[in-house]
Order: structure tokens, then C-alpha cells, then sequence
């Protein structure tokens, strides 16, 4: 057979073909004077043979691998393990399947989600329109919620959740993000940054410290720092000075 029978006997390629030759997965076959290789029926087994594993989901390394063993005793532990990550990526795919399924069933989604649905929940209770300082906040939870390590994620919503089940929390916090909207354009030494401050201060729960301080993450504060208006960044220094005098 030439090359180009071989691979419509398989149903692939000819650049197939040459790629596993590349690879050493399938044997170069004898050459005629004229040059031009002719392949055997074994060559046209092995072939089959490996586009069946291909398609079960073995990478071409996995392949070589059974290959080499001819009498196939390692195919039944590639074919295992194989369907054990199958079944891990089945379970994943479920789940990112529900959590799309919570955010579609929740209605109309904010402009700063999506949100997981464990941060969602906790943003419900604490819903205000027409606050850019309350959208802003939901902006920097969704980045925690995103960025944070799962274990960090965790202690974070905990601390959250104790404090969104507090009525007078909410109220606090409903009263810290009406007193920043109202310092939009003021200047930092206006009289009214003490107070908001003190006011940001008490909302935020004591869980959200680490070992009772604050990270220490300066790009980050930087960043922040500059997404408000110069009074709004002055409260946010002076309540990152509060809680970590607590």
C-alpha cells in the first residue's frame, strides 16, 4: 500500500501518517527503488490501533507507552487512570453547570458579577441602589471572591456571613457607603472624613484582619487608593489605621 491507501484505510491523514512517524509511534516502512514507502497490513493494524486509543482521549505519550509493551499488560491501567480523569472532569463540568443554573435562576445579573453563589447570597441582604460607593464595594468582594486561595476565600465569607446576619451591621454599613457617596468631590481635610471612618470602621468584620493586621499589600493599596476621590481614599487610610490599632 502507499501512503495515501494506508491512511483511507484508517480514515486519517497522509500528514498523520508522517506525524506518528515523526514520533516513532508508527514503524517507517521499507522503501521501493523508486523511493516511494509501501506499507504492510501491519502497518495498517498498529495505525488502527493507535487512532483507537486517540480517541478514547490518550495523548499521543500515553500511546507509545502501550505500544511498547506488546503484550498490552499496561493498557488496562492507562485505560483506568484515563477513565478515573474522565470522571473527575464529568464532576467538574457538573458543577460549573450548577453554578451557572444559580446565576441564570437568580434573575438579572449585576454589572460587577458574576458572582459565586456563596457571595451572591451574602450581596442580597445588602442591596443599595444608586450607590457608586456600594457597586464599588461589590467590584473589590468580586476580586477577593476571585483571587483569593480557597481556604482564605472561606474564613473571608465566614466573616462576612456573621456580619450580613446583623441588622445594625447593614444598617452601619448602608450609613459608611452614604457617607462616602457624599464625599465624592470633597477634599481630604474635610470634617466630614473623620467620621465616615469611624463609621467604615465598625462595619467591617473582625474576621477580615489576618493575626489582627492587615496584609501588607502596598501595590494593592495603590490601586485602590487612586480608584477613589482623594476625601474617599483619605477614609480609607485613616479606617485601615483604626482597625489595625484594634
Amino acid at each position: 500500500m502507499r501512503i495515501g491507501e494506508l491512511a483511507a484505510a484508517v480514515g486519517v491523514t497522509t500528514r498523520t501518517v508522517r506525524h506518528y512517524h515523526h514520533l516513532g509511534l508508527l514503524p517507517e516502512p521499507e522503501r521501493l527503488a523508486n523511493g516511494y514507502r509501501t506499507y504492510t497490513l501491519r502497518h495498517a493494524v498498529v495505525l488502527a490501533r493507535i487512532r483507537r486509543l486517540t480517541e478514547l482521549g490518550l495523548g499521543l505519550t500515553e500511546v507509545r507507552d502501550v505500544l511498547a509493551d506488546d503484550a498490552g499488560k499496561d493498557l488496562t491501567e492507562v485505560l483506568t487512570e484515563l477513565d478515573e480523569d474522565l470522571a473527575r472532569q464529568e464532576a467538574a463540568i457538573r458543577e460549573r453547570r450548577q453554578r451557572l443554573r444559580a446565576l441564570l435562576d437568580a434573575g438579572e445579573l449585576p454589572a460587577e458579577g458574576p458572582f459565586s453563589p456563596e457571595l451572591a447570597g451574602l450581596l442580597a441582604t445588602l442591596s443599595v441602589e444608586d450607590s457608586p460607593m456600594a457597586a464599588k464595594d461589590r467590584e473589590i468582594l468580586a476580586l477577593v471572591d476571585t483571587g483569593a486561595s480557597p481556604r482564605e476565600r472561606e474564613r473571608l465569607l465566614s466573616a462576612l456571613r456573621g456580619a450580613l446576619e446583623d441588622p445594625d451591621m447593614v444598617a452601619r454599613t448602608r450609613e459608611a457607603y452614604a457617607l462616602l457617596d457624599a464625599l465624592a468631590d470633597a477634599s481630604p481635610d474635610d470634617p466630614r472624613v473623620k467620621q465616615a471612618a469611624r463609621t467604615l470602621a465598625d462595619c467591617v468584620p473582625a474576621g477580615v484582619l489576618t493575626g489582627g493586621r492587615l496584609p501588607d499589600h502596598d501595590g494593592f493599596l495603590r490601586a485602590l487608593y487612586a480608584d477613589f476621590g482623594p476625601a474617599q481614599a483619605e477614609v480609607i487610610r485613616r479606617t485601615l489605621l483604626i482597625l489595625e490599632e484594634r
